[in-house]
């Protein structure tokens, strides 16, 4: 019987010299479920990510995703690595798209030299993702000539190219304006409606109360408190989350003009 579990963490520990980054966290994240990890910067936010998709060693605990599985003190071997790029897609929070390739380029190159897929048919697989995220009318630009939206959209298109049934966002909404955000959030609602699993890092609480099914509040390298979005946001019960939404309310907060 297929596990409702895509992702699951059980005990990571990560030491950089003295400094403990991640001090046992363990969480899950179900099909078809839009996760966010959040709290203050230092956290360890990003760097659960980097573990995730095996961009960091870690020193104690396990990671696993769908049936592929990552221990500790050790980089996975290549058949790992293959069976983990088809089931991990990462977005990074500036894209690092190859600036110079085309956005057609950019989304068929994993599908083409990893996958072995036939060119015609990894560009086609690429048309529709591309149309789903609304930017197939950029196909042939370079990144350069992309807006921030438009740039953050193919990025998503390239992450989902090998189809992974597991999306990392790191801090996917820090350069949107409000409108954007809107949009990537139901952009987001449909990938999660598909059966996709997303799990998120950010600090936005607002835009993790309207689309997040659940939260995890990461605090100095530990998960401190985690429950359905909006009820953890909305009746915090651990200091760190208050802080952080202490922090997004100020952060949001008009700035006085300067005198003239």
């Amino acid at each position: 019987m297929e596990s409702a579990d895509l992702l699951t963490i059980d005990g990571l520990r990560l030491k950089r010299g003295a400094r403990e980054i991640l001090r046992g966290i363990s969480m899950r994240a179900r099909r078809g479920e839009l996760v966010a990890l959040m709290g203050l910067s230092g956290g360890g936010k990003t760097t659960v990510l980097r573990c995730i998709t095996a961009l960091e060693e870690f020193d104690a605990g396990t990671i696993r995703i769908d049936g592929v599985t990552l221990q500790a003190g050790m980089l996975p071997p290549r058949s790992v690595m293959r069976a983990l790029r088809r089931r991990v897609g990462m977005v990074f929070q500036l894209h690092y798209l190859f600036e110079h390739l085309t956005v057609m380029h950019n989304v068929t190159l994993a599908p083409t030299q990893v996958g072995r897929m036939p060119r015609l048919e990894a560009e086609r697989h690429a048309l529709g993702l591309l149309e789903s995220l609304g930017v197939a009318h950029r196909q042939n630009a370079l990144p350069r000539e992309l807006s921030g939206g438009e740039a953050q959209r193919v990025a998503i298109a390239r992450a989902m190219a090998m189809d992974p049934p597991l999306l990392l966002m790191d801090e996917p909404t820090a350069s949107l304006d409000p409108a954007r955000r809107s949009e990537l959030g139901e952009t987001l609602r449909r990938l999660t409606a598909g059966g996709r699993t997303l799990v998120i890092t950010t600090h936005d609480d607002d835009f993790a109360r309207d689309f997040a099914d659940r939260v995890v509040i990461l605090a100095e390298g530990e998960a401190v408190e985690e429950g359905r979005a909006r009820e953890v946001l909305s009746n915090p019960r651990h200091a760190a989350t208050r802080a952080l939404l202490l922090f997004s309310a100020s952060d949001r907060a008009p700035r006085s003009s300067p005198g003239r």
